[in-house]
């Protein structure tokens, strides 16, 4: 894999940490990442071992990673972040993609700029039956406790070190599934010392991943969808039919007929992953990249 820098970039009212692989060149363009809700951008490193010689971007949303975890932490900001970030840095010829939170993102920036694209991939994209839109009730909010605490909100979130974090969560749940180097790579990554003592918190603290997940029934893009014109691969994990009872994160958010309503997107149903399938997946993903499914 190519040497991997880091870097920092002032986008409106926040700072954002970025990533980068690789040497641009215009015979290949640039590879763009943008991750899932409480991930950050290492979490693509194992995908990224796949992609060699190209230049690749990863980068740290507003509240993950290395990032300012400053508000407003909203689906519309993460979008404007994004849309920012590819205008300062001057990108084009992109190839995005985006999980979950990410590819909700990815859709709001290549509406807005989709001169700087060359096609996307949506890796179980946030983006819910339409339904789900109309009366802007939080999807979640089954899910809050007595007190109106989103479970995600009261996930640990103090650690020694990546080890204890690894130990904590292999073969536990999702992460069950999950490709361990990747796993490895969230918790090394994942961390950033603790402000008020020894050991290391979360880069995206519990609060701001469940404020997140609360907020996703504001996060509308429909009427934005026939300007996402280029080329657009959709993955689509397995999918529970009928109401959402209990929280799984493994299954898919992504409405069904998402493909049919872009002007240019193939869908491809994927029942054997989850929906982390960037972590559980790494090559499949990088083939995909690549253009070679």
């Amino acid at each position: 894999m190519n040497q991997c820098t880091e870097h920092y970039t002032r986008v409106g009212d926040v700072t954002l940490c970025w990533f980068e692989w690789g040497a641009a060149h215009a015979a290949q363009g640039t590879t763009l990442l943008v991750h899932a809700t409480g991930f950050h951008a290492r979490c693509w490193d194992q995908t990224i071992a796949h992609l060699p010689s190209r230049h690749v971007i990863a980068l740290d949303m507003r509240g993950h990673g290395r990032s300012d975890n400053q508000g407003p932490i909203s689906w519309d900001t993460f979008g404007d972040d994004l849309v920012g970030f590819i205008e300062t840095l001057d990108l084009r010829g992109l190839v995005g993609a985006g999980h979950s939170m990410g590819g909700h993102c990815l859709v709001h920036a290549a509406a807005r700029l989709p001169d700087r694209f060359e096609r996307l991939l949506l890796i179980d994209p946030v983006i819910m039956d339409p339904a789900s839109y109309e009366n802007r009730a939080a999807a979640h909010t089954s899910f809050l406790d007595a007190a109106g605490l989103h479970p995600v909100a009261k996930r640990r979130n103090h650690f020694i070190n990546a080890e204890a974090m690894f130990a904590n969560f292999v073969g536990r749940g999702s992460f069950a599934v999950w490709d361990e180097a990747v796993l490895h790579d969230y918790c090394e990554y994942g961390l950033v010392p603790n402000p008020d003592g020894e050991g290391f918190v979360l880069g995206c603290p519990p609060n701001v991943e469940a404020a997140i997940y609360m907020g996703s029934s504001d996060g509308n893009i429909y009427a934005e969808l026939d300007r996402v014109t280029m080329p657009v691969v959709i993955l689509r994990a397995r999918r529970e039919e009928g109401d959402r009872t209990k929280m799984d994160f493994s299954l898919s958010p992504t409405f069904p007929g998402l493909a049919s309503l872009m002007p240019n997107a193939r869908d491809v149903y994927l029942p054997e992953l989850t929906h982390f399938i960037p972590m559980q997946a790494p090559a499949l993903t990088a083939e995909y990249l690549r253009g070679e499914r």
